[in-house]
């Protein structure tokens, strides 16, 4: 994917405008003049490997001036794989699917099929899991916003 599509980037700014400005933190070290506002251009986001043969590329991570850390990347999830395995984190998590077809995992158990457009929102400390149910990659865009940055293992 060489841009992301205009209702996507409406919906990435929409969520952002709402959570306001971003102020640099000191865990941002990667995440270059967050103290104002940038445009991040896809094609030149740095794109990362991924163990299960994805791809990601980190848009922003730091503090917002309320106080939350905020982080921000796009992936890119090859048919059958999972990012990793059903899993909990003090952050909350919006997820806007961008192309492709993915299961959505909730605390309960219950799977529900997410495709473009949709978007999720996972609460801070509640299970959750995602899995590429098509036959082609599937891409979105996680923006997490908590009391804490979110480590990268």
């Amino acid at each position: 994917m060489d841009h992301l599509a205009r209702r996507d980037l409406f919906a990435v700014m929409g969520a952002l405008a709402a959570l306001g400005s971003v102020t640099e933190s000191a865990q941002a070290a990667e995440a270059a003049a967050l103290g104002k506002s940038k445009v991040f251009k896809f094609a030149e986001l740095p794109v990362l490997k991924l163990s299960n043969g994805g791809e990601q590329r980190r848009v922003l991570q730091g503090q917002l001036t309320t106080g939350e850390a905020i982080e921000m990347h796009e992936t890119v999830l090859p048919a059958g794989q999972m990012p990793h395995p059903p899993h909990k984190h003090i952050n909350s998590e919006i997820v806007i699917m961008q192309t492709g077809a993915v299961e959505f995992i909730d605390e309960d158990g219950t799977a529900t099929k997410i495709g473009p457009g949709d978007i999720i929102f996972t609460a801070s400390n509640r299970m959750h899991g995602m899995k590429n149910t098509g036959s082609e990659a599937a891409s979105y865009i996680v923006v997490s916003v908590g009391e804490k940055p979110m480590k990268k293992g």
